[in-house]
């Protein structure tokens, strides 16, 4: 038993032997993508950084044991801590930095809901929640730039914003786009929608042009081209479902066509077709689908 306990402690068992095989080396890369923004790109969802005359802020902070790598990096780009924290959702790969960048003073900033699940989460006192909430959307204006906050409901879960840096023409869509070349993890527990997802990319392709860089939540920077490549893909698995779903077949029964197989995709150990024809299923069966 003390083997186990030994390996997991060392975290070869989660996932991240390659971090750990050097702890020396940053698990971070760092890109420019525009004029005033970088994105860090780590163990957990892609980082905007947006530095320039006012300081500087980001997008998202990935886990706890990397805040002091992100802080490094942040501080080879401009020495100014970061300002404002924007959580693009509540999950942890990309709020688990909150309380790290709190305690130095940042602001954290996020949907309405985000806070209300950071707080079942974490209490009401916690570090890990946003300082600055809002419903619809919000702006900031900030470093010459208009970064505009966007609340899409029932996407990926009931609290993802995107950012659009409307000068720079970047936007940072969070786990709404997942750029690996396969289906989105829809977070239905957490109010997620496979629908929802595809009225988010839907709008946000509306504010890109063929000059735009998309960062997505997971995956490489790319452009409007793939990210319409993906919307033509999410479409296509919901009309599968859809015809599979049909004569009140059960989630079981679905499962067993494997209705998802024609798109002949690569699928992780976490997110197996399995689970994701299951999610499809029951977001598509939720009173919020449309």
């Amino acid at each position: 038993m003390m083997k186990l306990t030994t390996l997991l402690s060392a975290g070869l068992l989660l996932g991240s032997p390659l971090a750990i095989a050097d702890e020396h080396k940053s698990p971070l890369t760092v890109t420019p993508v525009a004029k005033q923004l970088h994105v860090i790109y780590g163990q957990g969802g892609n980082i905007a950084v947006s530095h320039g005359k006012d300081g500087l802020y980001i997008i998202d902070d990935q886990f706890a044991r990397l805040s002091n790598d992100i802080k490094k990096a942040l501080g080879n780009i401009q020495t100014n801590r970061a300002e404002f924290v924007v959580s693009t959702h509540y999950h942890s790969d990309h709020t688990g930095g909150n309380e790290n960048f709190a305690n130095d003073g940042s602001h954290v900033i996020a949907h309405h809901n985000v806070h209300k699940r950071l707080e079942e989460k974490h209490g009401k006192n916690s570090k890990f929640l946003p300082v600055l909430s809002f419903g619809h959307d919000m702006t900031l204006h900030f470093n010459n730039e208009k970064a505009n906050l966007k609340h899409y409901l029932h996407a990926h879960t009931d609290g993802d914003s995107v950012v659009f840096f409307t000068k720079a023409n970047v936007i940072h869509l969070g786990d709404i786009y997942f750029n690996l070349g396969g289906l989105p993890f829809v977070d239905v527990d957490s109010g997620g929608s496979l629908s929802g997802v595809i009225d988010a990319v839907t709008d946000v392709l509306t504010h890109a042009d063929d000059k735009t860089t998309i960062i997505p939540g997971h995956g490489q920077v790319t452009d409007k081209k793939s990210l319409k490549k993906y919307l033509v893909l999410l479409k296509r698995a919901r009309s599968l479902m859809i015809e599979a779903m049909s004569g009140n077949k059960t989630m079981a029964e679905v499962v067993a066509i494997a209705p998802l197989s024609p798109l002949n995709l690569k699928y992780s150990n976490w997110l197996s077709q399995e689970r994701t024809t299951e999610l499809f299923y029951r977001s598509l069966k939720a009173k919020h689908h449309h």
